[in-house]
């Protein structure tokens, strides 16, 4: 399962032109994605959304925080964002279900800490 979270953190981090290859090739077309800021359905919107967040965060990354669990077809994992090579000010965990043939149909996210 570490290649799922792999492959989503790298969607996150790539430009416009990589996510949306890294989108077709890992995230089912009618994804469903929610988190404490946004909710979303589809692959053109979740490839709006992180297109957003980049803008949000031009020099912030996204990496693995802890381990990955993992049972079925789905995992948890906790990430952190913020500047590369350093402590992230934002961390949080996501939820992942994958469908049958194994690409992300739906994403939980959560935010553990954020600065004030």
């Amino acid at each position: 399962m570490q290649n799922i979270v792999d492959a989503y953190l790298a969607t996150w981090n790539a430009d416009a032109a990589e996510r949306e290859r890294l989108i077709a090739e890992h995230w089912a077309e009618n994804i469903t994605y929610a988190d404490p800021q946004a909710e979303i359905a589809g692959s053109a919107a979740l490839h709006e959304l992180i297109g957003a967040v980049r803008a949000q965060f031009p020099d912030f990354f996204f990496s693995q925080y802890r381990e990955t669990d993992a049972h079925h077809r789905q995992l948890r994992f906790s990430w952190g964002l913020g500047p590369e090579g350093e402590e992230p000010p934002i961390v949080g965990f996501d939820v992942v279900v994958l469908d049958e043939e194994g690409k992300i149909s739906d994403v939980r996210g959560f935010l553990d800490r954020v600065p004030q």
